[in-house]
């Protein structure tokens, strides 16, 4: 199975994050990465059935590097240990815009999407947007399935206070602190990974976080 490849590959890498067992791997990284993005194509197509903004996204544009950027942190690995790829219209892993987000890693797999660290400009948009569309924005929070996949919407960063020019007694006052708008639904077991049903149980829990998406995606583009 293709995904038991990856994550045994993962696991590997997890335990022997070095450069010297990566070049002996060397072979195995290639065969695991052109299993995820095969992965990432079928994604995109069944993503494409329910959001026509994804259609010509290409898998290249949207899967991330496993090579750490090592430059500037005191975290010397060499190697992420997980394979990632963010699926959204114009720029993919680089849009501005909301899409939708696969996570392979030992023990920590899923699936995510949302705004995640947008620019000062957006960021601002992004909390009006949200106060002044509040309304909207419950009404997709609390959808039956929206709930049962994600629960509740997150940020994993805030501000310590209430951002200027917003008011502690708005009804959207709890979400004007985030720094991040993000939904996340883990899989209980990584059995379900290796299903020959993944990929359309993957496309339903995506299916549930267009509205999402699609909030603030109007909101950027306003």
């Amino acid at each position: 199975m293709n995904n038991k490849f990856i994550m045994d590959f993962l696991r590997d890498l997890s335990e022997n994050n070095n450069r010297e067992w990566f070049a002996e791997n060397k072979e195995r990284y290639v065969v695991a990465a052109d299993f995820y993005k095969q992965e990432v194509v079928a994604l995109i197509a069944k993503i494409s059935e329910f959001d026509a903004d994804i259609k010509h996204v290409k898998p290249e544009s949207c899967i991330f590097r496993i090579y750490r950027d090592i430059r500037f942190s005191p975290n010397k690995i060499p190697y992420k240990n997980h394979f990632g790829a963010y699926i959204a219209a114009n720029g993919g892993r680089k849009s501005i815009f909301g899409g939708y987000y696969l996570h392979l890693e030992p023990n920590n797999v899923f699936l995510s999407g949302g705004i995640y660290c947008p620019e000062k400009d957006i960021l601002k948009k992004i909390r009006h947007g949200v106060e002044d569309n509040f309304d909207e924005l419950q009404t997709i929070l609390n959808e039956k399935n929206f709930k049962e996949y994600f629960g509740e919407m997150q940020s994993y960063e805030q501000t310590s206070r209430l951002p200027l020019g917003f008011s502690k007694d708005s009804p959207a006052a709890k979400y004007l602190t985030f720094k991040h708008f993000l939904v996340e639904h883990h899989l209980v077991s990584e059995e379900m990974l290796f299903s020959e049903n993944f990929i359309d149980y993957a496309t339903e829990v995506f299916r549930s976080m267009k509205s999402f998406n699609q909030f603030f995606n109007e909101i950027i583009l306003e």
